[in-house]
């Protein structure tokens, strides 16, 4: 008799890294530091909670994922729905359909507290190549901005780093201008680097290149003893990264950069493009 088949590793994963910002000009600036977050599986989602002890769905624990905290801040975008039924109905608005499995790199909650300045939703097909990513931008304001862009069919196989442009549609920064454009490189998880992934962010004006941000960060299996790994190594992390941002503010102030009128995002304010927009 043949041996039994194993079960299929779970796409879900723990990813540790580090995060690094370069501002270019009016005045130099770079700040790096350690992060990990969670690639999360939204149809896995029931069954993570019910295997890890320290992690939980919609409810406290030392690391929690709540579904209010993303897409339109409710639990349920559509009857019955949830996350991925709101990100569904978004593609659909955008005339795309893809099918297949949506995971999404965030960061937890960790004891109840989380700020995700970007987290990003990789939208596959049926056939499980990425048909979109969905980029979505928090700021400190509690302002959110959507940016959902096609990946070019081209570039859509396993392995293939995903280049992608858009105007800027959100202040993320008071010390970025509004008339932007924003440049993605992305390698996504299970490509062609194997368990490292990235996601690069070039901030550009007319002139060229203003701020220039970068996750690179290494798979982990998902399990409890790997989550009370890195609340030792990472300790409050989430915490961490609300106050570096202020601290960089103020950094930034301190050497001349100074504030630069934006227009507030409106509610639930989504951009789209399709891969044979310029």
């Amino acid at each position: 008799m043949s041996a039994p088949a194993r079960a299929a590793e779970p796409a879900s994963a723990l990813y540790v890294g580090a995060v690094m910002h370069q501002r270019q000009r009016p005045a130099r600036h770079r700040l790096a530091y350690r992060v990990f977050s969670l690639l999360l599986d939204l149809d896995e989602l029931p069954g993570l909670g019910r295997r890890l002890r320290w992690f939980s769905v919609d409810r406290f624990n030392l690391f929690a994922f709540h579904e209010r905290d993303h897409g339109d801040g409710s639990r349920g975008a559509v009857p019955g729905g949830g996350l991925r039924a709101y990100v569904e109905r978004r593609l659909g608005e955008a005339g795309l359909t893809v099918g297949g499995p949506i995971r999404l790199l965030a960061m937890p909650r960790i004891l109840g507290y989380a700020f995700n300045p970007l987290s990003v939703y990789f939208c596959h097909r049926v056939d499980g190549s990425l048909g979109a990513i969905l980029y979505e931008v928090n700021n400190t304001f509690g302002e959110r901005h959507s940016y959902l862009i096609e990946v070019d069919p081209a570039t859509a196989h396993e392995g293939a780093i995903v280049v992608q442009r858009c105007a800027k549609r959100l202040r993320v920064s008071p010390f970025l201008g509004a008339a932007m454009r924003y440049d993605f490189r992305v390698a996504p998880p299970g490509g062609a680097a194997g368990d490292a992934m990235s996601v690069g962010v070039v901030a550009r004006d007319e002139v060229g290149p203003v701020l220039v941000a970068r996750l690179d960060a290494v798979r982990r299996h998902l399990d409890d003893r790997a989550l009370v790994r890195v609340f030792v190594t990472h300790p409050l992390l989430t915490l961490k990264v609300i106050v570096a941002i202020h601290w960089e503010a103020l950094r930034l102030f301190a050497k001349g950069v100074r504030l630069q009128p934006n227009a507030p995002a409106g509610p639930g304010s989504l951009t789209v493009v399709r891969h044979a927009e310029p």
